[in-house]
């Protein structure tokens, strides 16, 4: 879908003079933090948008739930007759998931009221069709809650930068991961005593699968590359892995090459051989030279690359109740002025329509550690292997079997036990590292591929 001169504007509040009325989805901690925000800065916002404005009525499953300074009387768990009242202008869905959150979101666009929503599963899954529905009613879908919390992102790529051409944008879109992939680093711990402290301290959930295996920051990658390069992005169509592999000895390998270990979305432009998108999450080797190495602790930042701007870095945390709830109320201010002026914000832009290339044409540079057979000949059967395969080396290093740096050299000593090689390629494609690692794995002199890891950003 593109954005159309014949969109119509939005339909007008019932009373031009009364206040704008929002309906909110869920009341969890995201919810309950809005609820707060609408409630007691009344005043404030009326000011900001020209018109007051009033939370009308929250949909949650359970009615028996305390709530600290929520007026019972606003709750209801009837969600679909909440966003069916006709006196409802806006509609804040913070609920998450797929269903019912698509159908409420779309009953409230098909009457004519905005949306704010935070819901990236959606978005990644099914933007479209809410983009649809939106346009087709002349009103507004809004998401900057959507990726890195409190960060403003979204709107940057969506109005700010729209006159320009991003070639990049690359990030660190998942708290839990990098609290746990910076504690590994920080503290010299394993995976699991890390993400057991993110549990306890309330970064990670009692189920991480969606965080730990890469689900949460591909869907934001499906977001942000949609924007960035006007074509439409699902999270299926992005390259996923996570870090439940990654190691100690992974950790300590990256700190000798001058790297940590971040989980990366990155999202690229290519014109080569035809103009096409590349979308992937997975964890990299990122030297501690570039502005993604420094992101500690549960916070996001999102590094963009644009012909005419340049780098630009966006920074700060990128989850909580507090900071998703100031995107909300950002993206609730806005409908809501449009709401008063009759006006609608940009609708979906995918006028470039490219097509996404797989995960094997992608062109990096790898880390492969490998445990040989410390035997004469080896350095020189890993390396044919590669070259068969048109991978170059960079660098090639013999570390003890503990993972500690033994000497740079050029061929392994021969004494009859195991060595461990770590190798660094120059950039290379994806599929030829792939076929060179399952050879490697064939060789007798190859006890095990460790681990093989991508090199970003140098």
């Amino acid at each position: 879908m593109t954005d159309r001169p014949d969109r119509p504007g939005p339909a007008g509040p019932p009373d031009a003079e009364g206040p704008l009325r929002v309906a909110l989805l869920g009341c969890g901690t995201v919810g309950s933090e809005v609820a707060r925000l609408l409630t007691e800065s009344a005043a404030d916002l009326g000011a900001r948008i020209g018109r007051p404005v009033e939370l009308a009525g929250i949909a949650v499953r359970r009615l028996n739930r305390e709530r600290p300074g929520i007026d019972p009387a606003l709750l209801t768990t009837d969600a679909q007759g909440l966003v069916e009242r006709e006196d409802i202008d806006l509609v804040v869905e913070v609920i998450g998931g797929i269903e019912p959150a698509r159908t409420l979101i779309l009953a409230a666009l098909n009457r004519g009221a905005a949306v704010v929503t935070a819901n990236k599963a959606l978005l990644a899954e099914d933007g479209s069709s809410l983009f649809t529905a939106a346009e087709r009613a002349g009103t507004d879908l809004y998401f900057e809650a959507a990726v890195a919390g409190a960060i403003p992102i979204i709107r940057p790529l969506r109005e700010s930068l729209v006159g320009d051409e991003i070639t990049t944008v690359m990030g660190i879109v998942n708290g839990t991961t990098n609290f746990i992939l910076d504690r590994m680093h920080t503290e010299g711990v394993g995976f699991s005593e890390t993400l057991t402290l993110a549990q306890e301290l309330g970064y990670a959930e009692a189920d991480p699968t969606a965080d730990v295996e890469g689900f949460d920051a591909a869907a934001k990658a499906a977001i942000l590359a949609s924007l960035a390069f006007h074509t439409r992005v699902r999270a299926e169509d992005v390259h996923r892995e996570g870090i439940t592999e990654v190691t100690r000895a992974d950790i300590a390998t990256a700190e000798a090459m001058g790297s940590v270990i971040k989980l990366v979305a990155i999202c690229t432009l290519t014109d080569e051989p035809e103009p096409r998108v590349s979308v992937r999450v997975h964890p990299a080797m990122i030297p501690s030279s570039h502005p993604l190495a420094a992101v500690g602790g549960a916070y996001n930042a999102v590094f963009v690359e644009s012909r005419s701007a340049g780098r630009l870095m966006f920074y700060g945390p990128g989850a909580g109740g507090s900071p998703t709830a100031s995107a909300v109320m950002g993206d609730l201010v806005t409908v809501a002025r449009n709401r008063v002026r009759g006006a609608s914000g940009p609708g979906e832009s995918s006028y470039a329509r490219r097509q996404v290339a797989p995960i094997g044409d992608v062109v990096t540079s790898y880390h492969v550690s490998l445990s040989v057979a410390d035997v004469t000949g080896v350095l020189a059967s890993v390396a044919h292997c590669f070259a068969e395969h048109g991978v170059s080396l960079q660098t090639v290093r013999q570390e003890g079997t503990g993972g500690t740096p033994a000497v740079t050299t050029a061929e392994v000593h021969e004494s009859g036990g195991s060595a461990r090689l770590v190798i660094v390629t120059h950039a290379a494609r994806d599929a030829d590292l792939s076929a060179t690692v399952e050879q490697l794995r064939c060789l007798p002199e190859v006890h095990e591929v460790i681990s093989v890891m991508r090199v970003e950003g140098a």
